[in-house]
């Protein structure tokens, strides 16, 4: 069973099923704004053209073509100039949700964590676990 909510491109009320995120009409615009945009991009001289120059050339919006490439529509390993932004910097990426600097950086920083976590765990087991062989060092 859907839910009714509003279109955020018209305002319109539809049936919210999970699938899409937009009303039918416009739907049916963005199927036709899709065509409109892979027939561009299937001519050979257009294969390498970067976001800018498909809005520019289409009058597609940005963030329509930031969905379709993260949804898999456009392939980039077919046209290589796009992607969408990074969850965290911006920058434009391919796949997840972050791009490649981010995911090492973030990696980088749990690394350093973890270290510092078992660091901390190593002195505090070192505290409490001294022994003295001599009775006259305890002094």
């Amino acid at each position: 069973m859907g839910e009714l909510r509003s279109c955020p491109k018209c305002g319109d009320f539809y049936n919210y099923t999970g699938i899409r995120e937009v009303c039918g009409k416009c739907a049916q615009d963005e199927e036709k704004m899709y065509e409109v945009v892979y027939r561009f991009l299937r001519k050979r001289d257009n294969r390498a053209a970067t976001i800018d120059r498909i809005v520019e050339a289409t009058g597609v919006e940005e963030d329509l073509l930031h969905k379709w490439v993260r949804k898999g529509r456009l392939q980039p390993a077919m046209f290589p100039n796009l992607g969408y932004p990074c969850d965290n910097c911006g920058s434009l990426t391919t796949k997840g949700k972050m791009c490649t600097n981010c995911v090492n950086e973030l990696q980088s920083e749990l690394s350093k964590f973890e270290a510092a976590k078992e660091f901390r765990s190593s002195v505090e087991n070192s505290e409490r676990a001294t022994y003295y062989a001599d009775a006259k060092k305890k002094k």
